[in-house]
């Protein structure tokens, strides 16, 4: 008994540890954001400043920003009640529970990103963000903040995970679980529109208007068209391309996948843009040539047909077919109430 005792003590010592990193970082994020709305938003505001503001950047403050403030409200609030728990770490998932319907404020954030990116990088280096800088004196510029957010929304998952670890069989395990699973709904969410940002050479409108992102990974593809009665087997067909494919409820892009360095820890992805299939057009079929890890899209009676196969596992084909025969589902259900 007297060692199961010191176990519990011991689990107890690293949930403080962790609630501890929590309301420390939780802390110093609220600050971060405060100081960023302060020391560059209002000062777009500024008449004292607004000379140093190029044309680009005039009235642009919610598209730089996107909902940055309400983030900051909603975590002024919500650091009081994480407070609560700190005598009572274990019991914090309930905390995140009661909030997560507001948590979602981070997809809206994400959903910009690649708005105020844009414009980031075309203003970057103008004499208006210089001059904040200097005035915060913040060693990393205006875009390291901007990303924030997303880093935040990750390290609360990090930080639940460690909790659950070690809070087996406490009262608050169960809360702690949900909590987890919602969060990584939202990091999915956040993570997809990441990806987004990173396409290049779509000129056929907005990625915007594809409406919402489903699902995104990296396959590769065969390709077969039919011209007449003939079978054109051309070169592509013997050897598989690498696509990034992104499904979106109205269409199905594929990218390729090109390797930059970003500033970050990892190389930044970046995507051009080779096609898009209107998923109004498209068929698709469960299992290519028997192969439980490849499965077919066509389009125009199977004119064209894509072989999309090296799904990592069944698993990850089977969610993909999932979701696109939902789509086409809901496509259905919409002709047919028209």
């Amino acid at each position: 008994r007297h060692t199961s005792l010191s176990e519990e003590e011991e689990n107890l010592a690293v949930l403080r540890h962790v609630m501890n990193e929590l309301l420390e970082t939780e802390r110093a994020y609220v600050e971060e954001l405060l100081c960023v709305l302060q020391g560059y938003a209002s000062e777009m505001d500024n008449p004292a400043m607004s000379h140093l503001i190029p044309a680009p950047l005039q009235n642009k403050k919610e598209v730089l920003f996107g909902n940055m403030p309400e983030i900051y409200h909603f975590h002024k609030t919500f650091l009081r009640e994480l407070e609560q728990y700190t005598d009572c770490p274990e019991l914090v998932g309930r905390c995140f529970l009661e909030r997560m319907t507001d948590l979602q404020i981070y997809e809206k954030y994400c959903h910009n990103k690649p708005r105020s990116e844009s414009l980031w990088r075309q203003c970057s280096d103008c004499a208006f963000f210089q001059e904040c800088q200097k005035k915060l004196e913040h060693k990393l510029g205006l875009d390291s903040y901007l990303l924030k957010p997303v880093q935040r929304i990750t390290k609360y998952q990090l930080l639940l995970k460690e909790m659950l670890k070690y809070s087996k069989g406490c009262e608050g395990a169960d809360d702690l679980q949900d909590a987890l699973t919602s969060i990584v709904g939202i990091l999915k969410a956040v993570n997809d529109s990441m990806h987004l940002i990173a396409i290049t050479g779509f000129e056929q409108g907005n990625l915007s208007e594809l409406g919402k992102l489903l699902m995104q990974g990296s396959f590769s593809v065969w390709t077969e068209h039919k011209k007449g009665h003939a079978k054109v087997k051309d070169l592509a067909r013997f050897k598989p391309m690498q696509r990034h494919l992104f499904l979106h409820e109205k269409a199905l892009l594929f990218c390729k996948r090109r390797e930059e360095n970003g500033e970050g820890y990892e190389k930044a992805p970046s995507y051009s843009f080779k096609q898009s299939l209107n998923m109004r057009a498209v068929g698709i079929t469960e299992n290519a040539k028997g192969d439980n890890k490849k499965f077919e899209i066509w389009c125009n009676s199977r004119e064209e047909v894509y072989i999309v196969q090296q799904a990592p596992t069944a698993e990850v084909k089977t969610t993909w077919v999932n979701e696109i025969r939902k789509v086409l589902t809901t496509q259905l259900e919409e002709c047919r109430g028209t």
